[in-house]
């Protein structure tokens, strides 16, 4: 039985990544790194920001200036406010779910609660957002997972998570989370991107009451 569903943000909820390439590509290229979307899908998608920093120092053997991380927020909370939706379905989804929710994202506080407040999303999860930012490891580690079922009283065994990510996937399984991929935000649709080994994909929100179903009755 599923007692919790966990969302992630990001790809997921809301239909961000390519506007956060975009930006981080821009700003990148700024400082003379020059990176592309399929880089950002590799090396950054579903992990918080200094592991990210820590990829980019490391690959290409520069140092990011000390206001890199905020220039970079500051630049893509901006195009969030003219750009940023839902993903297609999500809000009438919502609106039927009967299971507790929450969210558990990389994203920094103030961007994935501007983020929900922008797309209309806030007022389905109240106070139940839980970011890496309040736990040792993010993702791939469980932390994240486990805290969020924690904080919502619920066992890791009866907790789906739904994610976009390789590192969020991959986050969920030693969590001992039941976990589904959700390959319909427009950094994925399309693209055939290869999912880990068993695990389940699906690309419009209007299935998701019958993949659930499927979920809740196998043995």
């Amino acid at each position: 039985m599923i007692d919790l569903i966990i969302f992630d943000c990001d790809g997921v909820l809301i239909d961000s990544e390519i506007i956060s390439a975009d930006t981080l590509i821009s700003e990148l290229a700024l400082i003379g790194i020059t990176i592309d979307r399929n880089y950002v899908r590799k090396y950054c998608l579903g992990r918080s920001f200094p592991t990210v920093a820590k990829s980019l120092r490391e690959q290409f053997d520069a140092p990011l200036p000390d206001d890199f991380e905020q220039r970079y927020r500051s630049s893509l909370l901006h195009r969030f406010e003219t750009q940023l939706e839902a993903t297609q379905g999500i809000e009438t989804l919502l609106e039927t779910l009967d299971l507790p929710i929450c969210v558990a994202t990389s994203s920094s506080p103030p961007r994935v609660a501007r983020s929900l407040e922008l797309t209309g999303l806030a007022r389905f999860f109240g106070p139940h957002v839980f970011t890496a930012s309040q736990v040792k490891n993010g993702k791939p580690a469980p932390d994240l997972f486990l805290f969020a079922a924690k904080e919502m009283g619920v066992e890791p065994s009866r907790t789906l998570v739904i994610e976009d990510s390789i590192p969020g996937l991959n986050a969920a399984q030693p969590a001992g989370m039941p976990h589904l991929a959700y390959t319909g935000a427009s950094h994925l649709r399309g693209l055939g991107v290869e999912m880990p080994d068993g695990v389940q994909a699906f690309d419009n929100w209007a299935d998701f009451t019958q993949v659930l179903k499927t979920i809740k009755e196998a043995p």
